[in-house]
């Protein structure tokens, strides 16, 4: 059986290397290593040139909807050194595998341009916050509560801004400083609707506190639903842990966001507006990391392929454009399955949009494509593993 494992993905291998050396330039074996820090002007060409015309989603996806998320931490750390290259989608789930990982760069690649530009406020609010305590009054443009120290707990944190009254006068003046800090610090060329865009994000932000949820309107509303059952907020996400009794996300310790904020500081966190199915981001981010021998140790698909199979070849596209990435035997999806529309949780039997986040080797899938063993969205959860922890998830 292992003999069989090693074999199959050597051809998986193969084929990753035959398709992406037909799309690598030919300086790729001359290139440089990834740089310690992109310079603003070079940081906004990737940017605005890697990215794509923004697409729809149905939701805001302000905050994550996926609570197992740290679940497959443990399992990551221990089989993925740190220095790869993460790459990932949707909002700030990534920042804890980012901190978990310690890669050289992560390019975030979502259809949503409202995503890229959250994370450029998440950008600013980081870059002028020296530790967690100010980071979240930046975030929700709350008093900071006295007390809190960089041994306070992630939950303590989250329940004291929670207790926090919202200060408009501090909304305003937060959302000039982010503002300015990207246009007047960074030079970053955003157009009149995209600072229009920041408003709307910071203002979910400002007005739901740590209780903003994966939509605005339901979050205002106090009815954050999804399927009949309520969604996590911003603040029980970041309490969560995984599955063991550790709490492993970016703002469970200052160490963790302080290895966060050291990549912003540097511009390696690179947000890009990108088709999952295009023609550009994917194999851009990849050309660019060819040409500076850097390899992929992580990709967060969210549930995004679930979506792929639901519109023709999309999901073809997707796996030719991973393809064109720069990968080894380690690179490894994550990515989130939900239990309804047909798919049982493999965890809990238990109905409801509850998610279980699993981790598959992105060549032996890719192998599975090109054998024709992938048809379906059910072929690739099959593919995939779930960390189940000693502690019940549900």
């Amino acid at each position: 059986m292992r003999t069989s494992l090693i074999r199959s993905r050597r051809h998986a291998l193969t084929f990753v290397a035959a398709v992406g050396l037909c799309l690598a330039p030919a300086r790729w074996a001359l290139g440089q290593a990834l740089p310690s820090r992109i310079s603003d002007e070079d940081f906004w060409r990737m940017v605005s040139e890697f990215s794509e015309p923004g697409g729809f989603f149905r939701s805001d996806n302000f905050v994550s909807n996926e609570t197992t998320f740290q679940y497959v931490v443990p399992d990551l750390t221990k089989s993925h050194a740190p220095g790869g290259v993460y790459v990932g989608v949707g909002p700030d789930q990534n920042f804890t595998y980012i901190v978990a990982l310690r890669p050289r760069i992560a390019f975030i690649v979502d259809i949503r341009r409202q995503n890229m530009l959250e994370h450029l406020m998440y950008k600013a609010a980081m870059e002028l916050a020296p530790d967690r305590a100010d980071f979240l009054a930046r975030l929700f443009a709350r008093p900071r509560p006295s007390g809190l120290t960089d041994s306070t707990s992630a939950p303590a944190l989250l329940q004291a801004y929670q207790a926090a009254v919202p200060d408009t006068a501090l909304y305003r003046k937060n959302l000039v400083a982010l503002k300015d800090h990207l246009i007047t610090r960074h030079r970053f060329a955003l157009s009149a609707e995209d600072l229009a865009s920041i408003d709307y994000v910071y203002e979910a932000f400002f007005s739901a506190g740590p209780d903003l949820t994966y939509s605005f309107s339901t979050a205002r509303q106090g009815r954050a639903m999804f399927f009949g059952r309520r969604m996590p907020s911003y603040g029980e996400l970041m309490a969560e842990t995984d599955g063991r009794g550790v709490q492993r996300s970016y703002l469970a310790t200052e160490e963790n966001y302080r290895a966060l904020r050291d990549l912003e500081l540097n511009n390696l966190i690179v947000p890009l507006v990108g088709d999952f199915a295009g023609d550009k981001a994917l194999r851009t981010v990849g050309k660019y990391l060819k040409e500076h021998n850097a390899t992929v140790t992580a990709f967060y698909t969210s549930n995004v392929e679930q979506y792929l199979f639901q519109q023709a070849d999309d999901w073809r596209r997707f796996f030719q454009n991973v393809a064109t990435l720069p990968l080894d035997a380690k690179s490894t999806f994550i990515r989130a399955v939900f239990n309804y529309g047909g798919y049982r949780d493999p965890v809990s039997a238990t109905p409801g949009p509850r998610s279980t986040t699993m981790l598959g080797p992105i060549v032996d899938l890719l192998k599975a494509v090109e054998d024709g063993r992938v048809q379906s969205y059910y072929d690739i959860i099959q593919l995939s593993t779930a960390s189940v922890p000693s502690v019940p998830p549900f």
